[in-house]
């Protein structure tokens, strides 16, 4: 039996197109058009939805990307940043790599993100905090109109990390545009990908510059080797970014696989006690991975599923991301919530990550559908 996949890259054949051009032209160092076309191209898309304009710079990953967007908005040794908790240790690392303190924020139920209204009780007991970085979980967007207004109103700067949302839209306007610094990802299991890398999208000229020198080892302009601070070699290949330009041109499609494996889970759990991740209003997510929820009492656990899936379907599956301030690496970190049991806590409790890879088939969906009915003892059910 064929293993199926939790999100594998789905190659076309554009890509093979732009990297051999970089290797009959001999750029397969991280400079050439490549990079300068994904650079432009990625800015085209994203900035078409957006009231400002971003710029962007291509990296080899988007934990470097988060990197130097925390450099760039100035978080330093001692510096406490909200963010939230239900994610990717990426979003979190590069915080502490400066010396940052995160402050865990809880999620809600409505999108899985950052709960607004324990980000207000965040800044209540901690007033001094100016840095708040959010997550788009899953490829859903996050409540950005409330948390904005908040981080306004407080004086924060927004970091957005839109690792898992490129191609999610928020009341119209794309996911990575709402934060002052903003990440998007292209590892290998993100809706396009890179093989590996990431985009930073900077507010401006000045801030972009900043950044291309940190990611370019802080060389000076001057011709021998000149170093004043301390720099990182992050900088995407060329050879990468023609994988990206050519992924970058299936991107609508992949979308829209992906919401059609949602909707067959959805329509093939409908009488489990189960519920999917949720679509807030105004939320158009790019449908990254597909989660299940298992309701309380309903006497199966996460695990038993994910043996399930396995044994009888041979897919991939995982339990949704364990929150930060949960993890060892992070033990004794404050975590402000307004429930009596955090949110994120129960999400991961209870939920698990569906195999969300948009090259399965009809019958392979109808496999891991049955296989998941079984663990409720319900019959499978015929997928149209």
């Amino acid at each position: 039996m064929k293993k199926i996949y939790l999100s594998s890259p789905t190659i076309h054949g554009e890509e093979r197109q732009f990297v051999n051009e970089a290797f009959e032209k001999n750029w397969i160092a991280p400079v050439g058009f490549n990079i300068d076309n994904f650079e432009k191209e990625i800015a085209e898309y994203i900035n078409a939805t957006s009231p400002s304009e971003f710029f962007p710079i291509a990296l080899d990953s988007g934990t470097a990307s988060l990197h130097l967007a925390y450099k760039l908005a100035g978080i330093k040794k001692g510096t406490p940043v909200f963010v939230s908790d239900s994610t990717y240790c990426a979003t979190v690392f590069p915080i502490t790599y400066e010396g940052g303190v995160p402050i865990f924020i809880d999620s809600e139920r409505d999108s899985w993100n950052m709960d607004p209204a324990a980000l207000e009780l965040a800044f209540e007991r901690h007033p001094e905090v100016k840095h708040v970085s959010v997550v788009h979980l899953f490829g859903t967007a996050a409540k950005m109109d409330e948390i904005t207004e908040i981080c306004d109103r407080h004086g924060a700067v927004l970091i957005e990390d839109a690792a898992e949302a490129l191609g999610s839209f928020y009341h119209g306007r794309h996911c990575g545009t709402f934060g002052k610094y903003n990440v998007i990802s292209f590892n290998g299991n993100k809706i396009i990908t890179s093989s590996s890398g990431g985009m930073l999208l900077t507010p401006d000229k000045e801030s972009h510059d900043l950044a291309m020198k940190y990611a370019t080892q802080s060389r000076e302009p001057v011709i021998w080797f000149e170093h004043h601070d301390i720099g990182y070699n992050y900088r995407l290949s060329n050879v990468c970014a023609g994988i990206g330009r050519g992924q970058l041109l299936h991107l609508e499609e992949h979308r829209q696989a992906k919401k059609h494996i949602y909707e067959t889970y959805r329509a093939g759990f409908a009488d489990l006690p189960v519920t999917m991740n949720p679509v807030p209003e105004g939320c158009d997510p790019n449908y990254w991975l597909s989660c299940m929820l298992i309701d309380r009492g309903a006497g199966v656990l996460p695990m038993t599923v994910l043996d399930a899936m396995k044994e009888k379907a041979n897919a991939e599956g995982r339990p949704i991301w364990k929150p930060m301030s949960l993890q060892k690496v992070y033990e004794g970190s404050k975590l402000v919530t307004v429930e009596d049991y955090p949110v994120g806590y129960d999400l991961f409790d209870r939920g698990l990550c569906l195999p969300s890879d948009i090259k399965m088939t009809e019958e392979d969906l109808s496999l891991i559908i049955g296989a998941v009915r079984s663990c409720f003892g319900k019959k499978s059910v015929t997928i149209h």
